[in-house]
């Protein structure tokens, strides 16, 4: 598996990684409904085409793939079949590593991402009832 960051988002790449992102999120958030995925997928591009600083795993093709603002961790996206086998890890590491992550936001329903999050060394300073666009689905904020 290969670690890249990518400056050229072009179009094949973003509509691969809007895939990733679509798996992912079906096998990980199971509190929202298939509309409501199909509706946040409609955001996916921009904000991949717009995150400052675009890591992806790949091997024939990408697989997972994380974006970074500033110092903070926005997306980490992994496809299921690589789910368990250390490229979260990998990524999150790297980021820390050249970006300095030391922030993100998690959903507060996706128990195992917290769990994650929290192996490596983040915490909990803050939580909303609300996500970012008012949905009832509690945000849990956490630094390194």
């Amino acid at each position: 598996m290969q670690l890249i960051s990518v400056t050229n988002r072009t179009p094949q790449l973003v509509t691969q990684l809007t895939a990733v992102w679509a798996d992912s999120v079906r096998a990980t958030h199971h509190f929202l409904t298939e509309d409501e995925i199909l509706k946040i997928k409609l955001q996916v591009p921009n904000a991949i085409a717009s995150v400052a600083h675009l890591v992806i795993a790949t091997a024939e093709q990408p697989v997972a793939f994380m974006g970074i603002n500033g110092r903070k961790l926005e997306m980490l996206f992994i496809a299921p079949a690589q789910r368990g086998q250390g490229l979260g890890r990998q990524l999150l590491q790297y980021g820390i590593a050249h970006y300095q992550v030391n922030e993100l936001t998690v959903n507060e329903q996706n128990p195992a991402a917290i769990g994650f999050y929290a192996h490596l060394g983040f915490r909990t300073y803050r939580r909303t009832t609300v996500d970012e666009a008012g949905a009832p689905y509690p945000l849990l904020f956490m630094r390194r």
